[in-house]
């Protein structure tokens, strides 16, 4: 006869876990964010007792990495990635709850395509791409050992990009994929540079140059889509939404007046036709070096481009001039990609626009259609003309960072 053996409640219990973790029904353990960053006691305990419209400079940020030469020669194992011409823009990754930079400089002193992330409760700038070897404005520089010529794309033997571009405010991030997404345009004469490597000039890939970063790996990756697909103008603006389950490609100048919806899976590109198109277009839309930010309450898109104010709603599938500003009213900041940075703050549901050319925050209240300097109290802004800025939505706090010097700010409790 079979022998029968009784099983107990807990057995019974865990036999049930193994069996829906395997068939996926239970979530797998999550794991830690790499590299590891203990919080400092002191950090969080001043950021705790920040009062609304303060502003506290937290101390020295420590820089870590796996320095290679190129990032020891410009001393980026002490400084840090630090602002850099017309790529200031920085990416929340909110899984990771760290924000993350990359892009690269006019060329002075560098054009590097390192990528970085920022840890505010451990104060700490973690390099996750070392640099390749340093890129010229617009050629691939005096050492090119470390380029290839690879299906139709410059990239490194490291798998980096070799063209690497400012960011404007063509940077975003896709938390569905954790990935940095980066339209890579630059004025890199390609053709010349292939011929360089002993390639084909005529093989190269000439849809939109858009790149991703993945932190959790540390590795970039080239798209290449087939037609149709937009042109990669200077100064656009790339912004994920969710509830059209990708990216949006935006410019409105005379080399392209469209917004353009990429698809991560499929690797495809379709242009909305938002607002029609033409005329309407034009007029309604924000123009390159444009700053802004998704709503994900609102459901818009809100950008602020020199003096005027632009919202974009996916649903209608219109962009809308909401706002005339000019540089005398005192009413209104001026919003510049090289000049000013824009991001959501979900505490509030405001925009808050951080100007360094004055030294000052703006918020946005996206119902009201009207702005707001702030008057901040605490210690003073830092100031410099290398600063990166973004939103800690983990923390509640607008960070300002010159090189290492970390400065908080918090607009509402």
């Amino acid at each position: 006869m079979p022998i029968v053996t009784r099983m107990s409640s807990h057995q019974f219990t865990q036999m049930l876990s193994v069996v829906a973790l395997l068939i996926g029904l239970m979530p797998l353990p999550t794991l830690a964010i790499e590299p590891v960053l203990p919080a400092k006691t002191q950090v969080l305990s001043k950021l705790k007792a920040l009062k609304p419209n303060h502003g506290l400079l937290l101390g020295n940020a420590n820089v870590i990495g796996d320095f290679n030469d190129t990032a020891r020669r410009y001393n980026l194992h002490r400084t840090g990635p630090r602002g850099r011409d017309f790529t200031i823009k920085m990416c929340w990754a909110p899984e990771r709850k760290r924000v993350l930079f990359c892009g690269a400089n006019h060329g002075v002193p560098h054009r590097l395509n390192d990528v970085w992330e920022f840890d505010l409760p451990s104060l700490t700038w973690v390099m996750l791409y070392a640099p390749d070897l340093p890129r010229g404005y617009g050629d691939l520089g005096k050492d090119v050992s470390d380029v290839e010529f690879k299906d139709g794309v410059l990239v490194t033997k490291r798998g980096g990009p070799a063209v690497i571009a400012h960011t404007w405010w063509g940077l975003t991030y896709d938390p569905r994929h954790k990935a940095l997404l980066f339209m890579n345009t630059w004025v890199t004469k390609r053709e010349r540079a292939v011929e360089r490597l002993g390639g084909d000039p005529s093989k190269l890939y000439k849809g939109p140059p858009l790149w991703a970063f993945y932190p959790a790996e540390r590795k970039w990756k080239a798209f290449k889509s087939p037609k149709p697909y937009p042109r990669a103008i200077f100064g656009g603006m790339l912004e994920y939404i969710p509830d059209l389950g990708g990216s949006v490609w935006h410019a409105n100048n005379w080399q392209m007046r469209a917004t353009w919806l990429h698809d991560y899976k499929k690797n495809t590109w379709k242009n909305l036709n938002v607002n029609g198109g033409g005329k309407a277009f034009e007029t309604a839309a924000p123009n390159p070096e444009q700053i802004g930010y998704y709503d994900p309450k609102r459901k818009i898109i809100v950008v602020h481009r020199h003096y005027n104010t632009h919202h974009f709603d996916p649903k209608k599938n219109e962009w809308e001039k909401v706002l005339t500003g000019d540089k005398e009213d005192g009413r209104t900041p001026y919003g510049h990609d090289a000049r000013a940075v824009f991001y959501h703050d979900p505490r509030s549901g405001h925009g808050l626009l951080v100007q360094f050319q004055t030294n000052t925050i703006w918020s946005y209240h996206p119902d009201d259609r009207q702005w707001t300097k702030l008057n901040l109290q605490g210690d003073p802004m830092p100031t410099g003309k290398k600063r990166l800025a973004y939103i800690d939505p983990a923390m509640n706090v607008v960070v300002v960072i010159e090189g290492v010097k970390v400065w908080a700010y918090r607009y509402r409790s």
